[in-house]
């Protein structure tokens, strides 16, 4: 340490005496949200209250900027706290939509979405009961106690799935799907189960640390009242849950799903071919550029076959992906004519079709970009 650092002394020891009191200050925050934990799942609460937490938030930016502190600092600070406390109510019991626990199945068991939701159902009281390939001989012992049966396998076997399960459910029993196609499957539910129908799409992976802030999508197929509680159910858990026509639902997932995953393909494959490896990349890379890079890389850490079942899921989305590539051979040709003219129109045709979404995308994308440089660079 030279002489001018040693002047700095008093200063540091002052801020790591602060650091040590924001930690013990945080342990016991931390002591007191497992009391709201307790508090939340004897009074059947939901795990994330979003009036509550912008309340709080608003008011935590106004006493930032009271001490002459960034309010947008200040947010990030809280909402961590915030994410954290989330984590913490999700990592042992869950309140209940029903007085009495249900009886659920899992089709799919061993799968990750199945394996994460045994886990979230046991968690709230519900008694779980799981089906797989390798004991599908259980089923009939199974069937007189169920109240919800939920297929949640590849896509490209859904629908045989539902065909060999449903006729051997009650007929109050809810029939439900995790596939990320919701027309197909609900349309075979409903022709082969005469009861409550429940097209379900949990949008997020089987890696995320809990459900809290996590989007369900529900498409009501038959009797919306008695597959209510389930819906309840993932709102008590903490996730959005937004109802949606199918056609509507399936439609926005060929661009969302389909296309963006196609795309990505379209991204690591020229990566390959050119030997253009993504670490010598990252020493080059803008942090906005970094954060495609990881969007793209972390597809490729996963199952193949799930993107591809995905991709490829229905006609309509493969004429999508066929449309795309036609439309990319009619850029292509501004490209091949050094028609910088063209791309100029065209980019600002763009432009005005995103209208104000582009300065939208432009601040969120910043903030993310700032997180990345800060944790990652």
């Amino acid at each position: 340490m030279t002489k001018d650092e040693k002047k700095l002394g008093p200063q540091r020891s002052r801020i790591d005496e602060i650091d040590r009191r924001l930690l013990d200050l945080l342990s016991e925050r931390s002591s007191i949200v497992h009391e709201v934990i307790e508090k939340k799942i004897r009074n059947q609460l939901p795990i994330f209250a979003p009036k509550r937490e912008d309340d709080k938030t608003d008011k935590f930016r106004r006493m930032a900027e009271e001490r002459g502190l960034d309010p947008d600092w200040a947010e990030d600070f809280l909402r961590m706290i915030m994410a954290s406390s989330r984590a913490s109510q999700s990592s042992s019991q869950f309140p209940r939509a029903t007085e009495q626990p249900r009886h659920v199945l899992i089709v799919g068991a061993r799968g990750g979405m199945g394996r994460l939701y045994t886990r979230i159902f046991e968690q709230s009281g519900h008694t779980v009961y799981e089906i797989d390939k390798h004991n599908w001989y259980e089923l009939e012992e199974m069937v007189p106690k169920l109240d919800l049966a939920i297929v949640t396998v590849p896509i490209n076997v859904t629908e045989d799935v539902i065909r060999r399960l449903a006729p051997k459910l009650k007929n109050n029993t809810v029939l439900a799907d995790f596939t990320s196609n919701k027309t197909d499957p609900i349309k075979v539910m409903k022709e082969a189960h005469s009861g409550p129908v429940l097209g379900l799409h949990p949008m997020h992976g089987p890696d995320v640390n809990n459900l809290s802030k996590q989007l369900m999508v529900a498409c009501v197929g038959r009797d919306e009242e008695a597959s209510a509680w389930v819906m309840e159910q993932s709102r008590l858990w903490g996730m959005r849950v937004i109802e949606a026509d199918p056609q509507k639902h399936d439609h926005v997932m060929h661009l969302v799903q389909g296309l963006r995953h196609f795309v990505a393909l379209l991204h690591g494959s020229f990566m390959k071919t050119y030997d253009l490896d993504p670490r010598d990349i990252l020493e080059y890379s803008s942090p906005i550029y970094r954060g495609e890079l990881m969007m793209t890389g972390r597809i490729f850490a996963q199952s193949a076959e799930l993107y591809a079942d995905i991709v490829f899921a229905n006609e309509e989305r493969r004429q999508l992906l066929l449309n795309f590539i036609e439309h990319n051979d009619r850029l292509t040709r501004m490209v091949k004519e050094d028609d910088k003219e063209g791309f100029i129109k065209e980019f600002e045709a763009v432009t005005d079709f995103f209208g104000s979404f582009a300065n939208q995308a432009l601040e969120e994308s910043g903030y993310l970009i700032d997180r990345l440089t800060d944790r990652f660079a």
